[in-house]
């Protein structure tokens, strides 16, 4: 198996909480992971999706109640929230029982029915973890693996797929279950060849605020509708909706949130770019290299933490402004290659959001001063350095 970041996390959790949901996209190792974990642990798994499984959960009390001394792991827990009334009862027995931890690990691939029905039924019984996809901290900041995985993105099976063929006919492969299976099973009644087509669009439209008005002129829907399908690929968690920073900024804000397809291999298998000299070559490399940048960053930030990005009707830019609980505030420019240019007002800029921290993000290996109080530096530096303050 992978060597898993978020593992000691989960752990952590596991043994502090009764319930813990630990959430990410289909196929991005939730099961793996949770398997992996309960191989030290006295559990039971059940799969909702399997048909012997669900047979067992027919009167779910009486089963649930039969392995309450075992942690039990449901996996694919949006499939029956139902459940979330028994699992209450069941965890406030427990606890009178004198067992007030590591009694339910839910595995769940959507957050909005999750969300929905668990936000009363479970509240003060209840911690949520998300799993991201693979992030270069776990494969090594060796510059092929870090190509790798920005071209093929960070599903374990993309990843380490033969060759960037195959990994693309994979992400293909997962795009099309997605819409043709995961979405109707959702309950969502919606057109699998407009979703692709939006998904496509969001694609193109990588790390910018949008125009929801041109969207559904575009696939002849009402605004209402693009909406939705925009709901449903951030509730798959598909797709990061970063909404902009408005505190205490007395000048004209861009008011809407940006979007950036969360898998690279899934944003580069949308706009038909196979290898990575097709990538260097298409328009969209900067952008391309700036979602990764962000996925990487948020699979490694501390609980707590808020990410905005900044940016003026004058233009002036911030990428991405990470609140931490410390009370830091780090702004961070993102940019492709190994001498980019900076702007001369970026330190300016990042006074407007009060950023006691100031980087670029670059390509290179170095870390240097670049200006007032700017540092230039990598990837795998700035995300060590999240790390280490956890």
């Amino acid at each position: 198996m992978l060597n898993r970041w978020i593992i000691n996390r989960l752990k952590k959790s596991i043994s502090r909480n009764p319930a813990v949901v630990l959430l990410g996209a289909r196929q991005v190792g939730k099961t793996t992971l949770s398997k992996y974990l309960a191989r030290n642990l006295d559990s039971i798994y059940l799969d909702l999706e399997d048909t012997e499984d669900l047979l067992l959960l027919r009167d779910p009390k009486t089963f649930l109640v039969s392995q309450s001394d075992k942690l039990v792991i449901l996996d694919e827990i949006q499939r029956k929230p139902d459940l979330f009334l028994t699992l209450r009862g069941l965890i406030d027995e427990n606890r009178q029982n004198g067992r007030d931890a590591a009694q339910f690990l839910l595995l769940g691939s959507a957050t909005m029915a999750l969300l929905r029905q668990s936000s009363e039924s479970l509240a003060g019984r209840i911690s949520y973890i998300e799993m991201t996809g693979l992030n270069i901290f776990e494969l090594g900041d060796e510059k092929q693996n870090i190509t790798n995985l920005w071209l093929r993105g960070g599903f374990p099976k993309s990843y380490l797929a033969k060759d960037d063929e195959m990994s693309m006919e994979w992400v293909e492969d997962l795009i099309c279950t997605y819409l043709e299976r995961d979405v109707p099973l959702m309950g969502f009644d919606v057109s699998a060849q407009n979703l692709r087509r939006l998904w496509t669009m969001l694609a193109h439209l990588q790390g910018e605020t949008i125009n929801v008005n041109k969207l559904a002129t575009n696939l002849e829907v009402s605004r209402s509708k693009i909406n939705h399908y925009i709901d449903i690929l951030t509730g798959l968690l598909l797709v990061r909706r970063i909404e902009p920073w408005h505190v205490n900024v007395k000048k004209r804000l861009v008011k809407s949130p940006r979007y950036y397809i969360r898998d690279s291999g899934i944003l580069h298998r949308l706009l038909g770019i196979g290898d990575h000299r097709m990538l260097l070559s298409n328009p969209i490399l900067g952008k391309s290299w700036e979602g990764f940048v962000v996925e990487n960053i948020h699979s490694v930030l501390p609980r707590l933490a808020e990410t905005y990005f900044y940016r003026t009707a004058a233009g002036a830019e911030i990428d991405l402004v990470i609140k931490l609980p410390n009370a830091e505030i780090w702004a961070l420019k993102i940019k492709h290659g190994v001498a980019p240019n900076l702007g001369k007002h970026f330190s300016t800029t990042c006074d407007d959001v009060g950023a006691t921290h100031k980087f670029v993000v670059y390509g290179g290996d170095r870390e240097f001063p670049v200006g007032k109080n700017v540092w230039m530096i990598s990837l795998p530096k700035i995300m060590e350095n999240l790390i280490a303050m956890q």
